[in-house]
């Protein structure tokens, strides 16, 4: 037995401690001799430093305080250490940060405005890059989140990005259709969600969700094209006969109806008087249009034509092309297989790089240019103003009915771009580099 300094109580040797004041045993039989000597003794610091000693009597009390205590640290610090409050450890009901404000980090950030889809139809085309960059660029700018996707000319890839989009939260959906007359089911759940739709240069046939249309003045463009060949050939002061063969694009596009149309406007007249000869016969727009606008087609289609019909070096004076796509796989197929010294004048349209590098080296008459900066400019306005209530711009009413009525539409004027002007129209704007056309 030992008994303890300070509270006087008597412990057995087994015991370590004091259970009622924490002296230790070794400490106590330390102080023996000085207490012997009738020195002071010194008190181990402990829980009950400073206290009053206790009697024996209250051992069992102190016990039971302390084993509650050590139970309410030990349950307290389980559950802090569970909700995180140490950083260990998983943590599904921590509390979530805001994001950083500001321009970089997570793509998941979203942008005040809200949310646009973009869909572009390819990236096989310069003209689609061009204009999904330019959108996404100025709606960012404006505000707005944006999800860009390009359909790689599949009607069900198109349909499938669409309804991703309205499933993410799309309020606005600007679309490219690779076919305007396939999204009427997927536009038929943006109506029922309140999305709005803006057909972008292409219009959406058959489906009353569409509510603007951003486009160029298509029909102007055809016309600008026939009116070219009508002065170069000289038609209006009656020259000719002349040989022309025709081309347009895909059949899926209501534009070519636009296109084709607007150029035959011009140029069926002069068939009608011989003064036009289509040596091929193929002049209605279903013969002469091109798969997804395709290139490759273009050129193929081209090659049979030249050797079927001009393989002898009769002369072809004219091509009227639809757009440059089109236009260059006719410049391929006729630097293979046509031997005659008259180049013809060939038409285009949207001024790619690959076609301007032609016209400046003769190869290409005219391209009309179509500034897709300023329709995505018109374009992101019409989205600005659905976002925030307000009309949309538009400035025709009458023309495009998709089938199901008149769609308001902006229409932007196309220009005439020729080797005399690309210079200003496409360098000088900033459009082009001049390194970009060498």
């Amino acid at each position: 037995m030992w008994k303890c300094p300070r509270c006087e109580t008597e412990n057995s040797d087994n015991s370590a401690f004091c259970p009622v004041c924490g002296e230790t045993q070794q400490h106590a039989q330390a102080q023996r001799p000085r207490a012997a000597a009738g020195w002071p003794t010194q008190q181990t610091p402990s829980a009950g430093y400073g206290a009053p000693a206790k009697k024996s009597g209250s051992k069992t009390l102190i016990w039971v305080l302390v084993a509650l205590l050590i139970l309410a640290l030990g349950v307290g610090g389980f559950f802090a250490y569970k909700a995180g409050v140490f950083g260990g450890g998983s943590n599904t009901s921590a509390p979530v940060l805001p994001p950083a404000s500001g321009k970089g980090g997570s793509s998941e950030v979203k942008s005040e405005g809200g949310l646009v889809g973009v869909s572009m139809p390819t990236r096989d085309l310069q003209r689609w890059n061009q204009d999904g960059e330019n959108l996404k660029k100025e709606l960012e700018a404006a505000g707005y989140t944006v999800d860009l996707q390009f359909a790689n000319n599949e009607v069900a890839t198109q349909v499938s990005q669409i309804e991703n989009m309205i499933a993410n939260g799309a309020k606005v959906l600007v679309i490219s259709a690779i076919d305007g007359n396939s999204l009427g089911t997927v536009l038929a759940q943006a109506k029922e969600k309140g999305v709005s739709v803006i057909a972008y240069d292409r219009l959406i046939m058959n489906s009353d969700a569409v509510s603007y249309y951003a486009t160029f003045d298509n029909w102007l463009v055809g016309v600008k094209q026939g009116e070219y060949i009508e002065e170069q050939l000289g038609l209006k002061d009656g020259k000719g006969p002349f040989n022309i063969e025709f081309i347009t694009g895909d059949p899926g596009d209501n534009n070519i109806n636009f296109f084709f149309d607007g150029a035959m406007s011009i140029l069926q007249p002069y068939l009608d008087n011989g003064q036009l000869v289509c040596p091929s016969g193929q002049t209605d727009k279903a013969t002469v249009a091109t798969p997804e606008w395709s290139t490759q087609k273009a050129q193929e289609r081209f090659e049979n034509i030249l050797s079927t019909y001009y393989a002898d070096g009769r002369q072809l004076d004219a091509v009227l092309a639809s757009n440059d796509s089109t236009a260059c796989g006719v410049e391929t197929a006729l630097a293979a297989l046509y031997t005659n010294s008259v180049y013809p004048v060939i038409t285009g349209q949207d001024c790619n790089i690959a076609n301007m590098k032609n016209l400046i080296e003769g190869k290409q008459a005219m391209s009309v240019f179509k500034d897709t900066r300023t329709l995505a400019s018109k374009t992101v306005e019409m989205v600005d103003a659905l976002m925030k209530g307000t009309e949309p711009p538009v400035n025709d009413t009458k023309t495009y009915d998709n089938g199901t009525g008149i769609i308001p539409s902006f229409l932007c004027e196309p220009v005439v771009c020729t080797a005399e002007n690309y210079w200003e129209l496409l360098v000088e704007s900033g459009y082009y580099t001049a390194d970009q056309l060498k």
